[in-house]
């Protein structure tokens, strides 16, 4: 009898334990569009630190580069992604999928922008390959004109440091380099699909289930599969709180540098199991995003995606791998 009690009971743990991660727990601007114009120059608001916008196109290449007016837009073609669209000095040019076309928006503003600084669209005039019909201009919150192409706005990615770099294709899930038609840069030149908007989809700016990923899985060439958040932000763990019982304790002073990640719809996460996906309400009554029911953080010492500066922190914050565990010590 003893041991069919203690039997039953162990077996009403371990089912606790595994529905943790899926029960829920407690413990202005910007669509103002103007066309860039159907000519083949539009106007030069950087002259005086970029040279001449008469039609050169020259943008400079380092910071000023990745900054600067995009000048004459061209496409290059990759084996890899097939027609893509880059600025005058070669830097490729990226769509977020979170933003929308119609009517043109971006969401992905503060950090955001830091990563993915934003193309404006003084200067810029369409070179072959490139439809200047396509190409406007959204006016974002600050009051600032940033390009669109087929509506999308248009970015730069932080990490790349040199013409042709690609390095942010694919970041979080939802980031993308730009084709000439405005979708998402495909390969042998097939027509590309645009993830999560189609027809009706598409004019609303709503994403279908399963696309447009708020949780994705990194492959970090030190750690290995990681899980990021829709930014390509690394997600940590911190060994003081707890998964059973579920409990949070970066309060206060810890929560500013360690950012509590907010939970997210289990229907759009990308190489996560929905199961280990749950949330956990904090001390001051928000709710936190928790995996394998740990509470996930992001690291504000962290400055653009696919960082791990977080990673073994003190020794107690760790980056969380594909299935919700303990990313190993680098080395």
């Amino acid at each position: 009898m003893r041991r069919e009690i203690f039997a039953g009971s162990a077996v009403a743990v371990l089912m606790m334990t595994a529905a943790c991660g899926t029960a829920d727990n407690s413990a202005g601007k910007g669509n103002s569009v103007q066309p860039v114009g159907d000519s083949k120059q539009v106007g030069s608001a950087y002259d005086g630190a970029y040279g001449s916008g008469s039609g050169s196109g020259a943008v400079p290449a380092g910071e000023a580069g990745k900054n600067g007016p995009a000048g004459e837009l061209k496409v290059r073609e990759s084996p890899e992604l097939g027609a893509t669209v880059t600025d005058s000095a070669g830097f490729t040019l990226y769509r977020f999928d979170k933003d929308t076309p119609k009517p043109p928006k971006s969401n992905c503003e503060g950090d955001c922008a830091t990563t993915w600084p934003v193309v404006s669209a003084d200067d810029v005039s369409a070179g072959e390959g490139i439809d200047a019909t396509l190409l406007g201009a959204v006016e974002r919150a600050d009051g600032t004109r940033q390009l669109t192409v087929a509506g999308w706005p248009v970015y730069r990615y932080a990490k790349d440091t040199k013409a042709g770099d690609t390095l942010g294709e694919g970041v979080g899930g939802t980031w993308h380099v730009l084709g000439p038609d405005g979708k998402p840069a495909a390969p042998g030149g097939k027509p590309a699909a645009d993830p999560g908007k189609s027809g009706a989809d598409e004019a609303e700016g709503t994403d279908k289930a399963g696309q447009g990923a708020e949780l994705t899985v990194d492959q970090n060439a030190e750690l290995g599969p990681i899980i990021t958040d829709a930014e390509g932000r690394t997600l940590y763990r911190f060994d003081k709180d707890s998964a059973w019982p579920m409990k949070v304790t970066c309060v206060g002073a810890c929560a500013e540098t360690w950012k509590p990640a907010a939970p997210v719809d289990k229907e759009k996460v990308n190489g996560v199991a929905a199961e280990l996906v749950g949330k956990v309400k904090r001390p001051d009554g928000t709710e936190q995003l928790t995996i394998d029911c740990w509470p996930v953080y992001t690291f504000t010492g962290d400055k653009a995606a696919g960082d791990i500066s977080g990673h073994n922190k003190q020794g107690l914050w760790f980056a969380v791998t594909d299935k919700g565990k303990k990313a190993k010590a680098a080395g």
